[in-house]
């Protein structure tokens, strides 16, 4: 098994760890779990693409780690009173057509990669959720505004715009 994949891995493997952190009130330690998990991420996608370690295997865990890391943030800071269900109920709603519309579409030999606008999407909501669950930190020092859930309003706007976006560009995918 090559490095990125035994990163995804990791990623996976950290979940839970976030999430008992998370639950326990450990907010700090949480956020720092969450983050060292989302630069996996980062790293892993780097690597894979630098050195031709593109697999399967890493084409369907990457982002099912992603996604299982976002959601599990998401929920746990829904039932902790942190964030709005509604802005979750809309990034869960974009992740699961989106998902739908690749299944089609892998199913008819087509492939839709990852675009900017999602890229980009993913890390708002990831640099929203280290925010929210450090407390606002480092902008707390300066000030009582909630940056966290400014970015987090900020990647709920990209996750509709990129969802629409996927869905116009491969409207040929609903239509067959």
């Amino acid at each position: 098994m090559n490095l990125p994949n035994k990163l995804t891995i990791l990623r996976v493997l950290l979940i839970p760890v976030f999430i008992v952190l998370l639950m326990n009130g450990y907010y700090y330690w949480s956020g720092i779990v969450f983050l060292l998990a989302s630069f996996t991420d980062m790293l892993d996608g780097q690597i894979a693409r630098k050195y031709n370690l593109i697999t399967n295997f890493g084409k369907i865990m990457d982002p099912l780690a992603d996604k299982l890391l976002v959601t599990s943030a998401l929920i746990c800071l829904v039932e902790l009173g942190e964030i709005a269900g509604w802005m979750v109920i809309i990034i869960l709603a974009r992740e699961f057509i989106i998902t739908g519309l690749r299944a089609v579409a892998a199913g008819e030999g087509i492939i839709i990669a990852a675009g900017k606008s999602g890229k980009l999407k993913t890390i708002l909501q990831m640099t929203a959720l280290t925010v929210i669950l450090l407390r606002d930190w480092p902008f707390a020092l300066f000030t009582d505004f909630p940056v966290g859930n400014i970015i987090l309003w900020a990647a709920v706007i990209m996750t509709v715009y990129s969802g629409i976006e996927y869905i116009v560009k491969n409207k040929q995918v609903f239509l067959s």
